[in-house]
């Protein structure tokens, strides 16, 4: 049986690690547990899963039971996600950047009888709470050397595989008789959404609600065996979850996990991936370090560097409308060997393409990578979809847009201009909290919140959240989102919060690339002690201001931003500006920095 045939993720684990499998002795996951990257076989996956299934079942787990998993991207977070489901049980991830009291509510409200963590830092967060959590019966820490008490409900990862490996002695065909009793319509797993409000919401998806989406997404993006991925955005959220480790584990790709964020450009060279899910946020870096670079050149390699753009677009353009006039074609080619293919070797050279998610991408930058010759996709979703709701394809593309519906999804547009979703991958409600459900699921149809349109092609367009509308006093609404990332594409921008429900007009807060500001203030000679000084810099202020009136040209007169104020720090999780998903809260940080909100309109 084909894994891309596989009903439910026990099913899929099952196929992959059989003995049938022509690959079971080849390395397909491969982490750094010193210095380099250090691979995994599908034998080891089975065994290491296996024996931790035992464990767990030695330690009282039964189908149906909730257990709870915190740690970074690592081959372990696998190998627990795929024991606890094998056995029928419901695997409820957690942010490893939750905050303790965030931690607490989830574990008692999702009911976890246990909960697995990576490092000293987190098992300190459960330790800081345990004594609220009455129905937790026991922590598992994967790094044995930071167990930092000595417990008879603490074990190290090690201490129970050991359990599990005595107990498979006894009973060698016990997981896979538990693999078989899991139905496609039992629940997967509870995924809390941070929200950009209120408590965390335990979005309850099905098997079915995840593979659905898995092997329609296999149908649209062409992913196969001899696919690489880097694997950096957190394993706790679906979009990774669902992209980066089921579905490339259907497709039988190999999958690199990232140290760190931090360490991605590195990572790059060294797994040289062709497919990679990513942010905006990373291709906006990418973009303004390429920038940089280039304005260190000579004017000469800065012109020769701006003509291969120009040269570029106008490839591209004639390429899309099946024109390859010979003079162009040959000018692009001396380009991309003079210029562009130096910067794709800074992906590692053989990207074939990234799927964008999470938030807006900018067209122009879309368009920018394209020149290069890297394909950004964008795509959307949310959690409450498992998540993919539409994407762009590799062969049917528009930058701007976020793709065509994925096969058995249908959307539609309500009166208000509201997205509605309905599937096969619509999640199944919010874990014990009914009217938060029935306010978002009507009969059949998820309502998103997201506010959209489809051009004439039939490619979904988002416009905004539908509660984030602002409306001024003048009576116009405005849409955040877009007008926040326009300003985001300078690189002296860095964050960008649109302020303005019921005012006069439009003010922003705005935390600047601090790096970019070091390097403009030290060409211009602007005396500071510390990076954070300059946003009190009338000459930094001036700098902004430049390049916001040359951004606004393309907005209309309500939607221009008329007064600003620069923040000399970031927003940030640990204050509880954004989500753990990079969203900002934008009703938090309204009521965060509203005095410098009213200084931008007390003149008024």
């Amino acid at each position: 049986m084909s894994a891309k045939n596989a009903n439910t993720i026990p099913q899929l684990f099952q196929i992959l690690t059989s003995a049938e499998n022509e690959k079971y002795n080849k390395e397909f996951m491969f982490y750094k547990f010193t210095d380099t990257y250090e691979g995994i076989t599908y034998a080891k996956f089975k065994s290491e899963t296996e024996n931790f299934a035992l464990g767990l079942v030695s330690l009282g787990i039964v189908n149906g039971d909730k257990i709870a998993l915190i740690s970074e991207n690592r081959p372990e977070w696998v190998y627990s996600d795929m024991a606890v489901l094998s056995l029928g049980a419901i695997n409820v991830p957690l942010f490893p950047s939750f905050t303790s009291e965030t931690i607490a509510f989830v574990l008692e409200n999702s009911e976890s009888k246990g909960v697995i963590v990576s490092n000293k830092l987190l098992l300190n967060k459960i330790l800081k709470i345990k004594s609220n959590l009455a129905r937790l019966k026991f922590i598992i820490v994967i790094n044995e050397k930071d167990i930092t008490e000595e417990s008879d409900k603490i074990f190290s990862f090690k201490q129970v595989q050991e359990k599990g490996e005595a107990l498979l002695k006894e009973h060698p065909d016990f997981l896979n008789e538990e693999i078989k009793k899991v139905d496609e319509n039992d629940i997967c797993t509870i995924i809390y959404t941070s929200g950009t409000t209120g408590e965390p919401k335990g979005v309850v998806l099905t098997h079915k609600n995840i593979m659905s989406n898995v092997h329609a997404a296999l149908q649209v993006f062409p992913i196969t065996e001899n696919d690489v991925w880097l694997s950096y955005l957190p394993l706790c959220h679906t979009y990774e979850r669902m992209a980066g480790y089921y579905a490339a584990f259907t497709a039988g790709s190999q999958v690199y996990y990232a140290e760190s964020i931090e360490a991605v450009p590195k990572n790059l060279l060294e797994a040289r991936p062709t497919i990679m899910t990513s942010v905006p946020r990373l291709f906006e870096r990418f973009y303004s370090k390429v920038i940089k670079n280039v304005e260190s050149q000579s004017p000469g390699k800065q012109k020769i560097f701006y003509k291969a753009v120009e040269t570029g677009k106008e490839y591209v353009k004639a390429r899309k409308l099946g024109k390859y006039p010979l003079g162009l074609s040959i000018k692009n080619q001396l380009f991309d060997k003079l210029v562009f293919k130096k910067i794709r070797e800074r992906t590692g050279g053989r990207l074939r393409f990234f799927v964008s998610g999470g938030a807006a991408l900018a067209q122009d930058l879309g368009e920018f990578f394209e020149v290069l010759g890297i394909t950004i996709l964008e795509g959307y979703g949310l959690t409450e979809s498992s998540p993919v709701i539409a994407g762009n394809r590799t062969d049917d593309y528009k930058f701007g847009t976020v793709g065509k519906p994925l096969p058995g999804v249908e959307v539609k547009i309500a009166p208000d201009g509201e997205i509605l979703a309905k599937g096969p991958n619509i999640m199944q409600g919010y874990y014990k909290n009914k009217k938060e459900t029935e306010a978002v699921l009507k009969d059949g149809w998820l309502h998103t919140g997201d506010i959209g349109r489809f051009d004439s092609d039939g490619f979904l367009m988002i416009t905004d959240r539908k509660k984030h509308l602002l409306k001024t006093s003048s009576g116009k609404y405005v849409a955040p989102t877009p007008i926040e990332t326009l300003f985001q594409s300078s690189k002296y921008i860095d964050q960008f919060v649109l302020i303005g429900d019921r005012r006069t007009y439009l003010s922003a807060l705005i935390v600047p690339d601090f790096e970019s500001l070091r390097e403009y203030a030290d060409t211009h000679k602007i005396p500071y002690s510390k990076v954070e000084d300059l946003t009190k810099k009338p000459e930094i202020y001036e700098l902004i201001e430049k390049e916001m009136t040359v951004i606004q040209k393309k907005l209309a007169n309500y939607e221009r931003v008329r007064k600003f104020t620069l923040l000399d720090h970031s927003f940030s999780l640990e204050n509880g500006e954004i989500t753990p998903s990079l969203k900002i809260r934008r009703q938090y940080v309204e009521e965060r920095y509203k005095p410098l909100i009213e200084a931008m309109y007390s003149e008024n």
